[in-house]
């Protein structure tokens, strides 16, 4: 995966739930992503992350690109995000 075209792609994902990308780090392999967000202003939810996670998945397959992705805010972790949106769709 191109770095720069997913820096692409999460950054006009964020802004168009009015936030943007505070933080990207990758592992060793360059297949583990960690993407952190914020909002001016407000508090990022919850679906502000699946919109920014859903684009990802969008734009790169996971099948042919081989990467891991999580998406939180500066005020939840990534592991928590997973399990809030596990429930959430448990729930539907």
């Amino acid at each position: 995966m191109e770095r720069t075209e997913l820096q692409k792609v999460l950054d006009a994902a964020a802004l168009e739930r009015g936030c943007s990308v505070a933080a990207l780090s990758f592992d060793e392999d360059d297949n583990v992503i960690d993407v952190t967000i914020t909002k001016d202003g407000g508090a990022v939810n919850l679906g502000d992350c699946e919109y920014v996670h859903r684009a990802v998945l969008a734009a790169f397959d996971r099948d042919v690109e081989d990467y891991a992705l999580t998406v939180g805010s500066a005020g939840i972790s990534g592991a928590e995000a997973d399990a809030l949106l596990k429930d959430m769709e448990e729930e539907k």
